[in-house]
């Protein structure tokens, strides 16, 4: 992750997409064991949707797996939050938490959360460094916008438990 200021009062950060895990050979043999085993099942059962469903979804589940994450920048500026080139203006930004623990040696990962107005998915997870937590925290104090504290969907946690 890298992170600059600029004569414009932007703040720039660059983070991976997600953290990238290594798969073996044996995960992703279970996973077409899995999905093999469940779409004979439901043919047997002549459940011919699902069965479909299931190969479809073991197949994306595979290629998104072996898929390498993208760097994202994402910019602070004097309107708003921006990510991949779209805006979230600071009104519409209901809240924020900065879930970083400056202890060495700490396992939480330092995160920031941005809760907006969005139906579907509205609460953001952008990973950070340490080093810039206090710069973002003072931004968006500045802005007056509500500081809430937040964590980690359990759903995310189940899915890294998976070895998403």
């Amino acid at each position: 992750m890298q992170a600059n200021e600029n004569e414009e009062n932007k703040f720039v950060w660059s983070a991976m997409e997600y953290e990238e895990k290594e798969r073996s050979q044996d995960w992703f043999w279970a996973l077409g064991i899995i999905i093999g085993t469940s779409s004979i099942a439901s043919i047997i059962f002549e459940n011919y949707f699902f069965a479909a469903l299931l190969i479809i979804a073991g197949a994306l589940l595979a290629f998104f797996a072996m898929k390498k994450p993208d760097v994202v920048i994402y910019e602070l500026n004097s309107k708003g939050l921006v990510i991949h080139n779209r805006l979230y203006p600071y009104d519409s930004i209901k809240a924020f938490w900065v879930q970083a623990d400056f202890t060495p040696g700490s396992p939480v990962k330092p995160i920031f959360f941005v809760h907006t107005e969005r139906a579907f998915m509205p609460v953001l997870s952008i990973p950070i460094n340490l080093d810039i937590a206090e710069d973002i925290h003072s931004i968006f104090s500045a802005q007056e916008i509500a500081e809430v504290e937040m964590k980690e969907h359990p759903s995310e946690k189940i899915m890294e438990a998976l070895g998403f």
